[in-house]
């Protein structure tokens, strides 16, 4: 594992960089924006204007890139996005935040295609999947460490969108100083969305509900957090665990998918999923202290820990039905379909919170988790679980990735898949015996 990542731990690096100083701004949004007294419905507006932009990146980079090549995308994308985060405290106003959103959601998305890009042409088929592997790690790690860097300043001032502008405009020079040039990005068409449901129904509404599920955790959690009175560091601490869950649970779903029909553990982790969001709405229906905030933790672990496994196993469920052929298209399909639940499903919080109180996180999360629990069980009754033995291999790819890891990360398992079945299918070597016995 050493070996392989001596030729990429540059890229990693810079990752784990660029994920500090979005992960921080993703909670300051929530911080400050209850500072400045806007409501949950405007945070919610801001969030999926995040989403939007993030989605329109994923679809435009790609040409940016053979007009221009990566190095030029990357450096432009980077000094808008770092000069997006300085703008917030500058520009306090909903309208503002939600342009500016757009702006760094774009340029976010757009990064990942260029670095996911180089990570990719890096590594080699037998590599790939460790490659894959810790650029997942290096998100989520950077993610987390970006909600204790927040406790280092006040929300209230300047400080800490300048540390996520300075963080952001660092992680260039690792990156830009170790790569070398790879060919342009070349992507397929995304499979329609009628395709993509007739190919795997469950897959579809599946990342859908999970895009409403990722979004409001990873943009509305802040703000909740904010609403029922936690301090800074408590909204920190919440936000960390939505992310720290999954950390601890990736792997252990990741064998059970292997090993077990995909769709009872779909099943399985939308029920955890939907618990842990009643857990959360009890704890949340009392005073945030010493008493209550544990409970509040742990239901923030244990949703936001199922939540990106879900996305990784329903990738892989929906490229089981699927040919070696399809899975490029179907891999854009979904992650187009995912950016779609995530634009909605903030907006529907944020009116859910407006309407009842900021307590209705947890009821619209728990309300999806449902959904989803509910039509996977329906879609056990339809259709014949595909023998575990003929399933593609398991990867955790997390949501934040764009179409180059997820296609990446498709080609890895439909080959990791054939090389077992071509190693259990050799012959085992017959024992040398002594002459055959007469008939």
């Amino acid at each position: 594992m050493i070996q392989v990542l001596s030729g990429v731990w540059a890229l990693l690096l810079g990752i784990v960089l660029i994920m500090l100083g979005n992960g921080m701004h993703f909670t300051l949004i929530g911080l400050r924006g209850g500072i400045e007294g806007f409501s949950a419905a405007e945070l919610a507006v801001v969030t999926s204007g995040y989403f939007l932009g993030f989605l329109s990146g994923a679809r435009l980079t790609p040409n940016l890139i053979r007009r221009v090549g990566h190095v030029r995308v990357f450096a432009a994308l980077g000094s808008f996005m770092s000069a997006g985060l300085i703008a917030f405290p500058l520009l306090t106003e909903p309208w503002a935040w939600t342009i500016l959103r757009v702006l760094v959601g774009f340029c976010i998305s757009g990064i990942y295609v260029a670095a996911e890009s180089w990570l990719n042409n890096a590594s080699t088929n037998e590599t790939r999947g460790k490659v894959l592997s810790a650029y997942m790690l290096a998100q989520t790690l950077g993610i987390i460490g970006a909600q204790g860097l927040l406790t280092l300043g006040d929300a209230a001032t300047s400080a800490l969108f300048i540390g996520a502008s300075i963080l952001v405009s660092v992680s260039f020079a690792p990156i830009l100083l170790s790569v070398t040039p790879v060919p342009a990005v070349e992507m397929a068409r995304p499979m329609t969305l009628r395709g993509l449901f007739a190919s795997s129904p469950l897959g579809t509404v599946g990342i859908f509900l999970l895009g409403g599920v990722y979004a409001t955790q990873s943009g509305m959690g802040a703000v909740f957090g904010t609403e029922i009175g936690m301090t800074a560091a408590q909204v920190a601490l919440f936000v960390a665990m939505l992310f720290a869950g999954a950390l601890a649970l990736q792997y252990p779903v990741g064998w059970l998918s292997d090993r077990l029909d995909r769709r009872a553990v779909i099943l399985g982790c939308a029920v955890i999923g939907a618990a842990s969001c009643g857990l959360g709405w009890v704890a949340a229906g009392l005073a945030v202290d010493g008493t209550t905030l544990w409970p509040l933790m742990g239901a923030a672990f244990l949703a936001g820990g199922v939540t990106t496994p879900l996305y990784a196993l329903l990738l892989a469920y929906t490229n089981d039905y699927l040919s070696a052929e399809d899975m490029p298209a179907a891999s854009g399909g979904l992650v187009f379909t995912f950016g779609l639940g995530a634009i909605l499903g903030p907006l529907a919080t944020g009116w859910a919170m407006e309407r009842l109180s900021p307590s209705a996180f947890w009821l619209v999360l728990a309300a999806t988790f449902i959904c989803l629990a509910l039509y996977a069980l329906y879609r056990m009754t339809q259709r014949t679980a595909a023998p575990a033995a003929e399933t593609e291999s398991y990867l955790g790819v997390v949501p934040t990735s764009s179409v180059v890891a997820v296609e990446a990360a498709g080609a890895w398992a439909a080959e990791q898949a054939e090389t077992e079945a071509e190693t259990e299918a050799e012959p085992e070597a017959e024992p040398q015996s002594g002459p055959s016995r007469p008939a």
